[in-house]
């Protein structure tokens, strides 16, 4: 199938009929023009407060720790309601904080207080304790050769905090049980858990000494 176009010199030239010329064609006209939607720019925009969150994060350690204060102070709410009634609309809240700052994948055990705001997830090889052998010369992934290494991000940011010290922690391997959960209702019930035991453990002494 083919038609006729008119050329500048006035001759008409033959062109094939395509399936995406009759689908161009058939396409209803409109004036309505797609702004900065394009995948790449998204990437980049993510990439850029990933950095950011970096170069701050001395800023961002303070604030989770007022965050998670604030978060233990209301576990008899959360207690009272049920974790697991809360955990849709807090993992909801969660996961698009988190994800604008961080580009967190939800893997549900955050760790980015002990990585200096640089999440290990966002390795291609979602490793935790480290980066691996193949990082580049100028500090690049391997397998991303345009994107800096997120454990090379990670060892910056941390020398930036407090509590420097945490990413030589050695980190557990991802519980893939836990993925799509909520790290801040965790966080909150283990802390409400061993703040819990502390109390009884200290009544228990005091009792024990009253006693005697």
């Amino acid at each position: 199938m083919s038609e006729t176009t008119p050329a500048k010199d006035g001759q008409r030239v033959v062109q094939p009929v395509t399936q995406a010329t009759l689908v161009k064609k058939a396409a209803p006209k409109s004036d309505y023009k797609p702004a900065d939607v394009s995948p790449q720019r998204r990437v980049q925009r993510s990439f850029a407060v990933r950095l950011w969150s970096v170069r701050h994060s001395r800023l961002l350690e303070w604030f989770y720790a007022k965050f998670a204060d604030m978060f233990l102070l209301l576990h008899p709410l959360w207690k009272g309601i049920g974790y697991g009634r809360v955990e849709g609309p807090i993992k909801f809240v969660e996961k698009r904080v988190k994800g604008f700052m961080f580009d967190c994948r939800m893997c549900g055990q955050c760790i980015l207080s002990s990585t200096g705001m640089s999440c290990p997830m966002n390795c291609p090889k979602q490793l935790r304790n480290g980066p691996c052998g193949g990082v580049r010369a100028n500090g690049n992934c391997e397998v991303e050769p345009d994107m800096p290494c997120v454990w090379v991000k990670a060892w910056e940011g941390s020398q930036n905090m407090v509590h420097s010290d945490r990413i030589l922690t050695v980190q557990k391997p991802v519980d893939q049980s836990l993925r799509e959960t909520s790290a801040w209702l965790r966080v909150t019930a283990q802390a409400a858990t061993a703040r819990e035991a502390a109390a009884t453990a200290k009544n228990g002494a005091a009792n024990t000494g009253a006693s005697a």
